[in-house]
């Protein structure tokens, strides 16, 4: 074999190559995707509206771009967390606290579920009340350290980060989008229209 054939292979070799790798067996186990890009694609099937974001300022961007398109501007917005509320001061909201006179509630989550797309949360964010008491429209906001591949990771790190106290009301948002026919899968489930603002923080 020449020396160029060594150090560069023929293409021959290389067309080899390819089809042993394309030939995968159905037996081998299959090839995991990383947790973002399987918490990405499971929540767009859920029906998620996916916002990635570099830094802040595009955060704040975002939010305002939702607003604008929703015509939200004017309308109220029910914000529970005060630290999401002064984080977010600059931005236009007419925030109030009160769940029957808003039109969509802005909040964090607990964590998000790799391997169904879902929005773990708990009183932490909702406090005791039930998902089908509030606004259809929900915008989150939360950062790519807080994915995990699932619920059971999840429960872990509420339980590690609430060491003295921890959260009650703990339950997963998975429906995006109306469901006018409900099935076996989704009885009992809060559909909302959900706007997910997601900062890179890794």
């Amino acid at each position: 074999m020449s020396l160029f054939r060594k150090l560069f292979g023929s293409k021959s070799d290389d067309k080899e190559e390819e089809v042993k790798s394309g030939e995968r067996s159905k037996y081998m186990p299959e090839i995991k995707l990383p947790i973002d890009e399987r918490f990405t694609i499971n929540f767009k099937a859920n029906g998620g509206k996916f916002l990635y974001c570099e830094n802040l300022d595009e955060v704040f961007e975002s939010f305002n771009n939702i607003l604008s398109e929703n015509d939200w501007h004017e309308k109220k917005g029910l914000i529970l967390d005060k630290n999401l509320k002064d984080r977010f001061s600059d931005s236009e909201i007419t925030s109030t606290n009160t769940v029957s006179e808003s039109v969509y509630f802005f909040t964090t989550c607990e964590n998000l579920i790799a391997d169904d797309g879902s929005l773990l949360i708990s009183s932490n964010q909702i406090a005791e009340k039930k998902l089908k008491e509030f606004p259809d429209n929900f915008i989150v906001f939360a950062t790519t350290s807080q994915i995990t591949a699932n619920i059971g990771e999840g429960l872990r790190g509420i339980k590690s980060k609430n060491r003295k106290k921890i959260p009650t009301n703990i339950t997963t948002i998975k429906h995006f989008k109306s469901i006018e026919e409900k099935d076996f899968m989704t009885y009992g489930s809060s559909s909302k229209n959900l706007y997910l603002l997601l900062l890179e923080d890794l």
